[in-house]
């Protein structure tokens, strides 16, 4: 295998960018995400001759928390290791959240955190910390190398040892890995300016499979569970679930919602049939909803987790096996598979019945139904396309909705379910794969990460569509505790947070394409366009119209924000202020 490396290994700070940059090429990293500054300028001159030469493609992004998602994105896509590169200090801080998110869905990052030498640390120097602990606790390993020690060898044994961690060549478990560079003066030179050379290298060996197949009984009541995981993984549970007639209860990020056995509506038949279920078998990390967490608790089921990685899915901490595969010794009765099905279509219809009653009564409330809203939005998508979803109620509501024919590709930020870097999560699916995207998210998601959506002017764009579900406020928690009727007096204040941001005019101001849907009709145009650059979709939906934990709704002037937190310059799209 042809690897690159620096010819003569060079010296200092110059030498150890050149030799870091070498390796990582030679390891297989293909993108960077550079946030500019000054400690870490030889690792960014160093990797844009590289670029140059057409041995990788770098990313850059001036605000470091985006840079970090944009990473994640890119290695989430890929399943390959993606480095992210800054300057000390608080820049290094600001990657928590991607790196918290990355350990957590075992995505493979490698953080290039520039920094002074050691000698300066408790100096008070300027943008100097102690930053081997920043990221403490959610990475797998933090390595150092420094310009004042060691050389070529020595330089290039640490970026190979932490990409193979990245990536869990030996360990089965992939994440991120911090590698933190000690940069001396001088930062620049003229080798800077060279190109890179070639020689032969080596890969690192990934150790052969140890679990192998479990083999089960069709005995017990069995359902197969899947959670947020890659196509493959989900495709994987597909094929088991209809092998073996066993009812799919698939989130929407496992890419397994399709198919003869998914059953759109399980989290509320759980209620039900849930009593019934004798053995789970869990593909991917399910966390979307409390049936299925408190499912996974259940001290009377058999519990049987595929994972492929050396850590594994076990929320209740309840799992019986753990494995590499799963295989039946014969299909299971139909009539059990019969039983979620006739329940299944039985509930859609219910909700459909539900959401179209209140979809012909314009006046109750403010905006669009959210379940006719995202019918509309499904129903435009198909297998072609790519969609990242926010972690709040965009995946919950596409967890409720009809089984797909012809689903597309869904990406999810679930390690942590957090709102944060959705957004530039979706910018690096989308330049990794090099396809349109789609991503859905609520206004507070987009608020968060709205900065992602500035470029420079000589950065590449992606195609990436952003379909804002604007409800003014947070309104996942009012189907919470928090949200029923004993609680109502402060709701408002420290949950609903109601915001006043014109959301279309804010994303036009730093030059975004933006449209506003006040109808469906409207949204299925918009919708039917080609995606093409960036591109904002705001549509109005009305929160008044999700469920309550109480039965009893409340009345309309506590489901809304105050109308004098409404800025009257900025009223919802189609309305009057």
């Amino acid at each position: 295998m042809s690897v690159l490396s620096v010819g003569a290994p060079g010296s200092g700070s110059v030498g150890l960018a050149r030799t870091i940059v070498a390796t990582m090429i030679s390891q297989g990293i293909e993108w960077v995400v550079l946030a500019p500054g000054s400690r870490n300028a030889p690792l960014a001159l160093a990797l844009a001759a590289a670029e140059g030469q057409g041995l990788l493609t770098i990313h850059v992004r001036v605000d470091e928390r985006s840079a970090g998602f944009v990473a994640l994105g890119l290695a989430r896509a890929s399943e390959k290791p993606v480095a992210v590169v800054t300057t000390s200090g608080t820049a290094v801080g600001n990657l928590l959240p991607a790196v918290m998110e990355a350990r957590h869905a075992g995505v493979p990052l490698l953080v290039l955190s520039a920094d002074r030498p050691a000698s300066m640390i408790n100096s008070g120097a300027s943008q100097t910390t102690n930053q081997l602990g920043t990221l403490a606790g959610h990475v797998l390993d933090v390595a150092r190398v420094s310009s004042e020690s060691g050389g070529h060898a020595d330089w290039r044994h640490q970026v190979r040892r932490s990409l193979a961690l990245a990536a869990g060549v030996r360990t089965r478990q992939p994440g991120p890995v911090q590698l933190n560079v000690e940069l001396a003066m001088p930062l620049v030179g003229s080798e800077l300016n060279e190109p890179l050379e070639l020689e032969e290298g080596q890969q690192l060996v990934a150790p052969a499979d140890r679990w192998g197949a479990h083999a089960i009984s069709p005995g017990p009541r069995t359902v197969v569970l899947a959670g947020d995981c890659p196509p493959g993984v989900g495709a994987r549970a597909v094929a088991f679930a209809e092998a073996n007639n066993l009812p799919l209860l698939a989130e929407p990020s496992s890419n397994a919602r399709q198919g003869a056995t998914a059953i759109a509506t399980y989290r509320l038949l759980l209620a039900d049939l849930g009593s019934q279920v004798e053995r789970v078998v869990v593909f991917g990390h399910p966390t979307l909803s409390r049936p299925v967490t408190q499912l996974l608790a259940r001290e009377d089921i058999e519990l049987i987790m595929v994972a492929e990685d050396a850590e594994w899915i076990d929320p209740g901490h309840r799992a019986a096996v753990v494995c590499d595969d799963i295989e039946m010794d014969a299909p299971a009765s139909e009539e059990w598979l019969g039983r979620w099905l006739e329940a299944d279509a039985q509930r859609l219809a219910q909700l459909d019945t539900a959401s179209s009653s209140v979809a012909a009564s314009p006046d109750v409330g403010e905006g669009l139904d959210p379940r006719a809203v995202h019918h509309v939005l499904w129903s435009a998508l198909d297998a072609e396309d790519v969609v990242m979803l926010g972690s709040s109620n965009p995946v919950r509501d596409a967890d409720l909705l009809p089984v797909h024919d012809h689903p597309p590709v869904v990406f999810a930020n679930r390690g942590l379910a957090g709102i944060d870097g959705t957004i530039s999560s979706a910018i690096g699916l989308a330049l990794s794969l090099a396809r349109p995207v789609t991503t859905i998210v609520g206004d507070l998601t987009f608020i968060h990460d709205l900065s992602a959506l500035v470029f420079g002017e000589l950065e590449r764009v992606p195609d990436l569509r952003v379909v804002v579900l604007d409800d003014r406020g947070g309104s996942i928690f009012q189907g919470l505790e928090q949200g029923a009727e004993t609680y109502a007096e402060h709701f408002e204040r420290v949950f609903g947070t109601p915001q006043r941001v014109h959301l279309a005019a804010a994303a036009r101001g730093i030059g975004v394409e933006t449209s506003e849907c006040v109808s469906l009709d409207d949204l299925a145009r918009a919708l039917a366009r080609p995606i093409s650059g960036l591109e904002v979709i705001v549509v109005g939906v009305d929160r008044s119209r999700r469920p309550r934990p109480d039965a009893s709704p409340r009345p309309d002037a506590s489901l809304r924000p105050d109308a004098s937190l409404r800025p009257e310059a900025s009223p919802r799209p189609g309305t009057q202020p």
